[in-house]
């Protein structure tokens, strides 16, 4: 009886892990795969995510407002036509008699074109340099998407290969555990272990296989987040040829953080070149207090005091007119609140980029003392793994000459899988807090 049991709980192991098999080459052959590396996903999301593109856009937007701006400087030209039938015409009476302005029910005919050019504009030279300088903001904004975007894509691809490794950790321990149960059950079988030994071996063997379906999940997840952050659509199927042990020679020390270690930061150089906007807006705001100069030529043909609608009949005189004008504003009081608006805005904005400055900072210690840190451990949690798995082959060997105990032989196990775990996540703990570093420094 204990013999049946133990053939079919093999058959089903082996019928599983066949299925398993069997539908993922399945899916896979029905997909598109596409080989991967870091450099691979972050150069697929900067040219695929619509982040990149949508940033890329605005600074296209700053650029026709800026050839709008210096636009005005242009001439502008305006033409008039008008038509106008007078049904009666207003009467004058004064002390000499009256008289009226004009004749009933006459046509009067008016076309012309006035072209107007500013001299001096003071209001439009600022707004030149206003519309520059925000494309300047909006060039550092698509490279704070930039470097934003590849941070997530970098950590995104370390999380993969997290669980990928993962993954293989916990296939190599149920392997393991299946073939302790395989050869425990044997012993089982003729007699020289008892049946709570089998029962160990078998549950040590069903955790690992849920631990291993646990696993794939999220492999699964990890790339599908892997996806869309690079912008391809989920029917692709990622394949990466890579894991965390390959990245042991970049664990290195990091250096000493300078004084201006994060001046480069995205966020800081905007809060800057939004300082230097808000400067310039007052400047602009100060041109409300200057005269303008401007020169407009007026010229027109017309026609009054017609009897008939025909207008090609009219007898049209010309006239023209070249004016210089001056406009001088005296008193306004919302351009002295205004400008009252814009120093508290620029007193603000200066307050915040302290206080940033300060979190960056820190944010920038905390992730090298992260990194510090996680160098100073991996060396040990290598030496652990080696450790632990001495310790698995010892207590198969007292176990299979009768000295150890199958809660030995299980503990080694779960303690090598948990060395091996504990490894690779303290190599992905450094990669991401040096992708964080690197992020809140500002480097490209």
């Amino acid at each position: 009886m204990n013999s049946f049991f133990g053939k079919t709980s093999k058959r089903l192991a082996t019928g599983l892990a066949l299925a398993v098999v069997c539908t993922s080459s399945a899916m896979a052959q029905s997909k598109p795969t596409m080989v991967i590396t870091l450099d691979k996903a972050i150069e697929t999301a900067l040219a695929e995510n619509p982040t990149m593109k949508v940033a890329d856009k605005e600074i296209e937007l700053k650029k026709v407002a800026d050839k709008e701006a210096w636009q005005a400087l242009l001439p502008s030209v305006d033409a008039q036509l008008s038509l106008q039938h007078s049904i009666k015409v207003a009467e004058i009476r004064t002390s000499m008699g009256s008289f009226k302005m004009g004749m009933d029910g006459s046509t009067t005919a008016q076309g012309g074109i006035t072209i107007s050019l500013p001299i001096f504009a003071p209001t439009v030279y600022q707004n030149m340099k206003l519309t520059k300088e925000d494309i300047q903001v909006a060039q550092e904004k698509a490279r704070g998407s930039k470097l934003d975007l590849v941070n997530q894509v970098t950590k995104a691809y370390y999380a993969a290969l997290l669980s990928k490794d993962s993954y293989d950790v916990m296939v190599k321990a149920y392997k393991t555990s299946t073939e302790n149960y395989n050869q425990i059950n044997k012993m089982y079988e003729v007699g020289t272990v008892s049946e709570y030994d089998k029962i160990s071996a078998e549950v040590q063997m069903r955790n690992m296989n849920s631990a291993v379906v646990s696993a794939e999940t999220g492999i699964r997840l990890s790339l599908l987040r892997l996806k869309v952050l690079m912008g391809i659509t989920a029917d692709v199927n990622l394949q990466i040829n890579d894991n965390l042990k390959a990245y042991e020679s970049q664990l290195v020390m990091p250096n000493e953080l300078g004084q201006n270690a994060v001046d480069n930061n995205t966020d800081l150089r905007q809060l800057d070149l939004n300082v230097k906007l808000l400067e310039r807006t007052r400047k602009l705001l100060k041109t409300n207090f200057m005269p303008t100069v401007a020169v407009q030529l007026s010229g027109q043909y017309q026609s009054m005091s017609n009897d008939n609608w025909n207008l090609f009949n009219y007898h049209y005189s010309p006239s023209l007119a070249l004016a210089f004008s001056v406009s001088v504003p005296l008193y306004r009081a919302s351009n002295f609140t205004k400008l009252q608006s814009n120093k508290i805005q620029i007193s603000q904005l200066l307050d915040t980029r302290d206080y940033t400055r300060r979190q960056l900072t820190i944010a920038a210690s905390s992730y090298r003392e992260n990194m510090v840190s996680t160098v100073a451990k991996i060396e040990s949690n290598r030496q652990a793994v080696a450790q632990a798995d001495k310790a698995v082959s010892i207590s198969a060997k007292r176990y299979e000459v009768g000295k150890g105990t199958v809660l030995e032989l299980n503990q080694s196990e779960t303690a090598l899988t948990q060395a091996e775990l504990t490894y690779n996540q303290s190599v992905f703990d450094y990669l991401t807090n040096r992708a964080d570093l690197e992020y809140t420094m500002g480097k490209d």
